[in-house]
């Protein structure tokens, strides 16, 4: 195979879509190749013939192949056709099992991409909150947190973890922001709406008992100023400082079930905003 430059040439993944299935498919097949350095370009939303004529040009200037999963059945062709006009490889991974169900089901396709992401969109959504609170956990990426649609703030061992998964696995995007003796919180924690910022409040017994169990798990029971009550103490009182100063929600979550606490977050942001505060906008008023 004529290889230019010497170089792997690239797969494209073509779609009407996001390019997400066709992605799929050639991941999942690269993986048996340990070690192989193909490029994958992703190509998403091609909608009309000059936008395929272009990505075949592409290909073929650089000896790259085409795989696709259009499922508009003029594009197919039209992708099809020109590849094998131009010298072009393609792989078109939707093709004969369109035109088998065509055969059997004898009805006309909707032609729409993105359709199985959109009747799944729950479950899509689910998993991309999901992606996105573990990216947020223990105060990483402070820059993002003006996407986060709950913000968790309070001390080690106040449940920040497990409530941000708890939450993400209804849906939500939620970032969450460790409070540290002696460390500034981000600014950007004081630049988000407050009304989407819960400061988490715990029993200074209890946050001791959390913190001894965290040790021992750890096997260390040197970090005598983890579980000082005078420094768990200071601790608690600085990070309600901290909530008063933003203005956040504080919610007190001693002895109380990590459901009960998801459920008092979720029922403030329905009365706060607009789609139960699903999306990032000002809070709700109503029209005079």
């Amino acid at each position: 195979m004529n290889i230019p430059n010497g170089k792997i040439p690239p797969i494209y993944v073509v779609s009407g879509g996001r390019g997400l299935a066709g992605n799929n498919m050639v991941q999942s097949l690269l993986i048996q190749y340990p070690d192989n350095n193909m490029p994958v370009i992703i190509v998403p939303h091609i909608t009309n013939e000059d936008e395929v004529f272009d990505i075949i040009m592409k290909a073929k200037s650089d000896g790259g192949i085409i795989t696709h999963t259009m499922v508009n059945s003029e594009l197919r062709k039209k992708m099809n056709d020109l590849c094998n006009e131009m010298g072009v490889k393609v792989i078109d991974f939707m093709g004969q099992l369109a035109a088998y169900f065509e055969q059997i089901l004898d009805i006309e396709p909707l032609k729409s991409p993105g359709l199985y992401r959109e009747i799944n969109y729950q479950y899509f959504d689910r998993i991309e909150s999901i992606e996105f609170t573990l990216s947020q956990d223990d105060g990483m990426s402070p820059q993002r947190l003006k996407e986060a649609e709950i913000i968790l703030t309070g001390v080690s061992r106040a449940g920040k973890t497990p409530l941000s998964v708890y939450l993400a696995m209804y849906g939500w995007k939620v970032a969450n922001v460790p409070l540290v003796n002696g460390i500034s919180p981000p600014d950007e924690l004081f630049e988000v709406d407050p009304n989407r910022v819960f400061g988490l409040h715990i029993g200074a017994s209890q946050l001791i008992a959390h913190r001894k169990k965290r040790l021992t798990a750890w096997n260390n029971h040197k970090d005598e100023g983890y579980i000082n009550e005078k420094a768990v103490r200071e601790e608690i009182r600085n990070a309600m400082f901290t909530f008063d100063k933003g203005g956040f929600t504080v919610i007190n979550v001693s002895s109380k079930p990590i459901e009960s606490t998801a459920n008092e977050i979720l029922n403030l942001m329905s009365s706060r905003f607009r789609f139960g505060g699903r999306r990032l906008e000002s809070p709700y008023k109503e029209e005079k």
